[in-house]
């Protein structure tokens, strides 16, 4: 039996590291959606299948007050750093301060990020550009994506001579072909809880349980930190 799973996109790695495992206790599959955190909350809203959520804090919280998730199963994963991220091989540029961070961005001629009304990184990252007061500057060089994994897949790939990237650090991490910069320096930073939850409607939720528990056992630290996750 499946375990349908809604996850924004930044936890798609960990899912992935721990599937084989969970397959091996439960003997269930996941039939995982991972994308954009407000588009997945939607889709709950909705009223669409899923026995286990995989989103931010305050979504998980409002799906709670709404009775789309059961409260006691509500279990924080880890912290997510924002940052910034350049194809596999180019030089990675410093951006320790706001001086640095503007002018690594107005030197890109490409720059990738996920959907700046539904996505986490994208959100905040077009925040940024605003307080960096280089929006309208950048604005011909901006390439949105429906979330963090496919915006840094398309960078990998990407035909710019200096392409460049924000997202959550675990779709960093989980994408071949782009490079890890660093967290957004002091001021415009922003790191995430990723918060797992069962479903009000879980139609496996034994099943659910059991990844609930590998994604937040003190046993896969290590697994969550490899993943791009602090505690």
């Amino acid at each position: 039996m499946n375990v349908k799973v809604f996850s924004g996109g930044a936890v798609k790695g960990l899912v992935g590291a721990l599937r084989s495992e969970f397959e091996k206790m439960t003997e269930s599959s996941i039939d995982g959606d991972f994308s954009a955190v407000g588009g997945m909350r939607d889709r709950v809203l909705a009223g669409e299948p899923v026995d286990v959520v995989i989103l931010t804090r305050s979504i998980v919280d409002d799906l709670v007050a709404k009775q789309h998730v059961q409260a006691d199963t509500v279990v924080d994963v880890g912290l997510v750093a924002t940052c910034l991220a350049v194809r596999s091989g180019d030089p990675k540029p410093a951006i320790r301060d706001r001086a640095e961070l503007r002018s690594a961005l107005l030197s890109a001629d490409a720059i990738h990020m996920g959907d700046p009304e539904r996505s986490t990184g994208g959100i905040h990252f077009a925040g940024v550009l605003r307080k960096l007061g280089i929006e309208e500057q950048v604005r011909n060089h901006l390439h949105t994506f429906p979330n963090g994994v496919t915006a840094m897949t398309a960078m990998a790939s990407s035909p710019a001579k200096q392409p460049i990237g924000c997202t959550q650090m675990t779709e960093v991490l989980g994408t071949d072909g782009v490079d890890l910069v660093a967290p957004l320096p002091p001021g415009y930073d922003l790191s995430t809880t990723y918060t797992v939850g069962i479903s009000a409607s879980a139609k496996n939720a034994d099943a659910a349980r059991v990844l609930a528990q590998l994604l937040t056992s003190p046993d896969k630290e290590t697994v969550r930190r490899a993943a791009g996750f602090a505690s």
